[in-house]
């Protein structure tokens, strides 16, 4: 018979995928990440909460744990509006405090420095030589 043949490498028998199990697949894991992704946005909004008290929040978690798919659409369906306020809110407080933090690593500008050393100068706090000094310092 002669010598036999290595088998084949490709495809290898039991990894053979179709295209319709392919799309099943993909489907599936798509919708176990948006799944996913909806979990997280509603853990993070209970623990944003702060009018929730604790054992509200123990309960949703529970039931978001035990019943899952039923328990995220009544979490939405009920406190969705609150939800995009809570959100608003925290986005707010997050662009306020990154806009104080560049005002504040910024400093303040030239023209500022040197219009209040000059009502320092006019009110007296500070002789000429330390408003010239000031005003070198805030050109330079």
């Amino acid at each position: 018979m002669g010598a036999e043949q290595p088998p084949s490498r490709w495809p290898r028998k039991g990894y053979y995928v179709s295209a319709g199990e392919f799309i099943w697949y993909t489907i599936a894991i798509f919708l176990f990440v948006a799944y996913l992704m909806v979990l997280f946005y509603i853990f993070a909004d209970l623990f944003r909460d702060h009018e929730l008290n604790g054992w509200a929040k123990a309960l949703w978690i529970l039931a978001l744990i035990f019943t899952t798919w039923i328990a995220a659409l009544v979490y939405l369906i009920a406190r969705g509006g609150g939800m995009a306020e809570r959100n608003m809110k925290a986005a707010k407080d997050m662009q306020a405090a990154q806009t104080a933090y560049i005002q504040d690593v910024a400093g303040t500008s030239s023209a500022d420095q040197i219009h209040k050393a000059k009502e320092l100068l006019d009110s007296g706090a500070i002789s000429q030589a330390e408003f010239d000094s000031i005003k070198a310092k805030a050109l330079a």
